[in-house]
């Protein structure tokens, strides 16, 4: 498995002859290279998630993708004229790789600021570590996963329950995801956290700017 950060929310990850796009939002980097695509998903509507001005573009670049979201991401996407399929109920085959939705709901933001829905994801391939992404949320039960991306800071975070989330997953990787309204200082202080108040168990790798790294089954 190789996994490329490309700003805030958004991965690339490569597994099992498969390239996966996780929530290209108004955050992430330039997409305009990203080709060769098998799916695109999108774990909710919020813009830094689903950047409805650059994503027909992307999806555009790889006729052969499958676009995978949340319910209420479908009609969102459709506006845009991107075919979308939900899959907030069962498994998606992407050849060898199995796409798995995980939660329902986005984090509480504000009481006055409506829910939206939240469907995070697991993937698995044979001989591949597995992977979680939980978009928006941190109350997704995927099973025990050899990475997990982890929201750094946001809004709807605080930073205990940050380190609270890598605590009860325990996975042997971990990277920081949604990030993208943290200067440098900031960065370094919640990264701090999270390696030192995080999982004892848990390495955690910082791929902001390091290009595609990779990861291997049982290290």
């Amino acid at each position: 498995m190789r996994i490329t950060h490309l700003g805030h929310a958004c991965l690339l990850v490569e597994m099992a002859d498969c390239r996966i796009l996780l929530d290209p939002g108004t955050l992430a980097e330039d997409l305009s290279g990203v080709r060769d695509l098998d799916a695109v998903v999108v774990t909710h509507q919020h813009a830094d998630h689903l950047d409805p001005d650059r994503l027909p573009g992307v999806v555009a670049s790889s006729p052969g993708a499958v676009v995978l979201c949340d319910p209420q991401s479908v009609e969102a996407l459709g506006r845009v004229g991107v075919e979308a399929r939900e899959h907030g109920g069962t498994p998606t085959e992407l050849g060898p790789v199995t796409v798995t939705p995980v939660g329902q709901q986005h984090a509480l933001i504000h009481d006055e600021i409506p829910r939206v829905t939240n469907v995070g994801v697991r993937l698995d391939a044979d001989g591949e570590p597995s992977f979680f992404h939980p978009g928006d949320a941190l109350d997704g039960e995927p099973g025990r996963v050899d990475v997990l991306a982890f929201p750094l800071q946001a809004p709807w975070q605080r930073s205990r329950d940050m380190t609270a989330f890598l605590r009860r997953h325990g996975a042997p990787h971990a990277v920081p995801v949604h990030d993208g309204l943290l200067k440098e200082k900031g960065r370094e202080l919640y990264l701090g956290q999270a390696e030192r108040l995080g999982s004892p168990t848990t390495r955690i790798h910082d791929l902001a700017g390091a290009g595609a790294v990779e990861f291997r089954a049982g290290q």
